[in-house]
């Protein structure tokens, strides 16, 4: 396991140790109420590290172990731990103008789980889950079938006892994120810089080879061959592609993914 998914579900244990310890009083101070979150504001944050039982967090813990990893390693810790947090916050956050005054507690890492799974979908969107162990399905189509039956169930029977609506809040909070990420990614910024520094200002160069390069993920390679493409590509922002020389084309064409 990844650094995070190792602390997440530490700590998500020793939270359900300490509810059956000390009983409801720390659950209800740790929750998010509804009706007192302007006087229990840090609910929205504690609330996803509690549960309602054993089977509660058995499964999602199981889903964190099952995806976490994978998505942790695609993002980095640090931006992997931003997600989880921010696709908890967006689920208690969409959860709570539906029920706004209600003093029922609302517990559970489902919303920023769901936004675990919304992430591992969203890198790798045909790979195969088994939907109740037996039946083979494409992570997308999971999610989205997930996403429609949440829909379906809040809004024909209320919800129930379980918060449809936080989990439809972290898919949302995870989905932003990720774009958010990917909006601040280096190859756009460079492919955003390069454009406009290579033809405008008349350095020659072959404008295709801007864009081709604009799709190499240097955070995905080992850092030797991550700080050289990084030198190049910022040598093509300060001076434009004609100031590479020929092994230096070489370089950031062997590392660029090829359209198929």
């Amino acid at each position: 396991m990844t650094p995070w998914v190792i602390r997440l579900i530490a700590a998500n244990v020793v939270m359900f140790v300490l509810q059956q310890v000390l009983g409801p009083v720390l659950t209800y101070r740790l929750a998010v109420v509804p009706g007192l979150v302007l006087h229990q504001p840090w609910g929205i944050f504690t609330y996803m590290f509690l549960h309602g039982g054993f089977w509660h967090i058995a499964f999602n813990m199981y889903v964190l172990f099952i995806f976490g990893p994978r998505v942790e390693i695609r993002l980095g810790s640090r931006q992997f731990i931003l997600m989880y947090v921010v696709a908890g916050l967006t689920g208690a956050l969409l959860y709570l103008p539906f029920n706004w005054g209600s003093m029922i507690p609302m517990i559970g890492a489902s919303g920023a789980i769901f936004g675990v799974m919304l992430a591992f979908a969203y890198y790798w969107p045909r790979e195969k889950i088994f939907l109740f162990m037996v039946l083979p399905m494409e992570v997308r189509t999971y999610v989205v079938g997930l996403t429609a039956v949440s829909l379906f169930l809040q809004f024909s029977s209320g919800g129930g006892t379980v918060a449809h609506l936080a989990h439809l809040g972290g898919f949302l909070g995870a989905f932003l994120y990720l774009q958010w990420i990917k909006y601040r990614s280096p190859a756009r910024r460079f492919k955003q810089q390069a454009t406009a520094r290579v033809v405008p200002r008349g350095h020659g160069g072959n404008h295709s080879d801007v864009e081709r390069w604009s799709r190499i993920r240097a955070q995905d390679l080992h850092e030797v061959n991550r700080l050289e493409v990084e030198r190049l590509l910022e040598k093509v922002r300060q001076h434009g592609a004609s100031s590479l020389s020929q092994s230096e084309r070489d370089c950031l064409d062997r590392f660029t993914p090829q359209l198929h």
